[in-house]
């Protein structure tokens, strides 16, 4: 009898999370339908003015279930340092930042490369804290590893640097 009540309540909570699944797919799956969409996407719901909360659903919808975010950036001695985190471990970093203070990264140039169903953009950023910013606070390259697995477009890493008066953007990487 507990064999068939546990089957049972394994069989319900399977079924949940797999309507869970297809709900996301349903809502979101336009997003992820293109490489555009997808990098539009990405750059959309970290962006928002202060006090408006993101959507991490969609956030980590956009990611491969082993993707990374890596950013870096020079210790005390000087040395490039990667921190290596999950979607979910960004969110924990930055997801309270981001609302309390405002931030809207917006792609100024991109440079793409594809060979068969894998893509990597060195897409240019700047950012802002809110919409209204003439100026932005920052600026950076994303380098994006994108995979197409027929069905949807999946962030496989986002690799990432500031930019600063030692590490200038290069030209071939900003807007004419």
């Amino acid at each position: 009898m507990n064999k068939v009540l546990y089957l049972g309540m394994l069989l319900c909570c399977l079924s949940f999370s797999v309507r869970a699944q297809s709900n996301q797919e349903m809502m979101y799956q336009e997003k992820v339908a293109t490489l555009d969409s997808t990098i539009e996407n990405l750059y959309a719901v970290i962006s928002g003015e202060k006090g408006v909360a993101r959507n991490w659903e969609l956030f980590k919808y956009l990611f491969h279930p082993d993707a990374k975010l890596i950013p870096t950036q020079k210790n005390e001695a000087g040395v490039y340092r990667p921190t290596f985190l999950t979607p979910d471990g960004y969110i924990e970093r930055a997801g309270k930042w981001l609302v309390e203070n405002g931030f809207f990264e917006k792609e100024i140039h991109r440079v793409e490369n594809t060979f068969g169903n894998i893509t990597q953009i060195f897409s240019t950023y700047e950012s802002y804290r809110s919409e209204a910013d003439d100026q932005p606070f920052a600026r950076g390259i994303n380098s994006i590893q994108l995979m197409d697995d027929g069905k949807r477009w999946w962030i496989i890493n986002i690799y990432w640097t500031g930019e600063t008066k030692d590490n200038p953007i290069p030209k071939e990487y900003l807007p004419e």
